[in-house]
């Protein structure tokens, strides 16, 4: 919540509760899970119906289950009205343009959903940690995120920016659960392991991002990820409450020529849903 200036509270991780019993059972996630991506479905209709349109911005630690949040998120969805953007290194020719140029190219058509797994935030965390942007070039990039965001919003595009934290020792385990696991061996490069030693760093380059990228209109949400399901529901929640604040998500009123078309062709009620010939019957009892 804002404080009374309107300005998003500080994100520390370290300070984030990492616990793991707030789940009681499997079947008590499956239903929260459940109820939150039909509410979901729901929030895109009133978006594609409305031409709105939305970017859902994913950080975070390596294996700290971006792609699982993703993927749960995404599940109930109408593809036609989503698309997740993978984002790697930049190529050749993209090092070539401004750091920007190709996020401009991936923004949402209207009535969809853009989802990045990982973003332009990269150059004030790995492009800055890593020395692959100069120190003039990620701080200038702060005041050039913003503004780009800015941009967005002003223009009625919804943002919410998420980063998955996990601790250094719940990492561990899920690197060792990837190299036992046959099906998941390519998930670890020798960049996530050599990024380990640099935890500080990023720790650091991350709560800087949050310090100065956090807006009002775009504000950063940290979420605890120790607990793949907790970190599923809590995307999902953050997501659904962000997407519809000051939306009318209810179902839009038939158009009047579709009922009188349907009245006429389907001998359908336009007010009860009901065939005439059942409606007649159910008069004549």
């Amino acid at each position: 919540m804002a404080d009374k200036s309107g300005k998003p509270p500080k994100i520390r991780l370290g300070k984030l509760d990492q616990d793991d019993s707030r789940i009681d059972t499997a079947e008590d996630y499956d239903r929260r899970l459940g109820k939150l991506q039909k509410e979901l479905l729901h929030i895109q209709q009133t978006y594609w119906h409305e031409k709105r349109r939305a970017i859902v911005v994913f950080e975070g630690w390596d294996a700290a289950g971006k792609g699982g949040a993703i993927r749960r998120m995404t599940e109930p969805l109408d593809p036609r009205g989503f698309h997740v953007w993978p984002i790697s290194a930049p190529s050749a020719e993209d090092q070539g343009k401004h750091y920007l140029y190709r996020f401009w190219t991936k923004l949402p058509a209207v009535g969809t959903f853009a989802i990045f797994d990982r973003s332009w935030y990269g150059r004030v965390l790995v492009e800055r940690v890593e020395k692959l942007a100069s120190k003039e070039q990620w701080k200038r990039a702060y005041d050039e995120i913003n503004e780009f965001e800015r941009l967005l919003t002003d223009d009625g595009v919804r943002i919410i920016k998420l980063f998955l934290h996990i601790t250094p020792e719940e990492q561990l385990e899920r690197f060792r659960e990837r190299m036992k696991n046959p099906y998941k061996r390519w998930k670890l490069t020798e960049e996530d392991l050599r990024n380990r030693a640099k935890w500080d760093d990023y720790v650091d380059a991350a709560e800087s991002m949050f310090d100065k990228t956090s807006t009002a209109a775009a504000p950063w949400h940290a979420v605890p990820a120790n607990s793949k399901w907790f970190a599923r529901l809590r995307v999902l929640e953050i997501v659904t409450g962000a997407l519809k604040a000051g939306v009318n998500v209810a179902p839009p009123p038939i158009d009047g020529n579709v009922a009188r078309i349907a009245a006429e062709v389907l001998g359908v009620d336009p007010d009860t849903g009901q065939g005439r010939e059942k409606a007649r019957s159910n008069g004549d009892k």
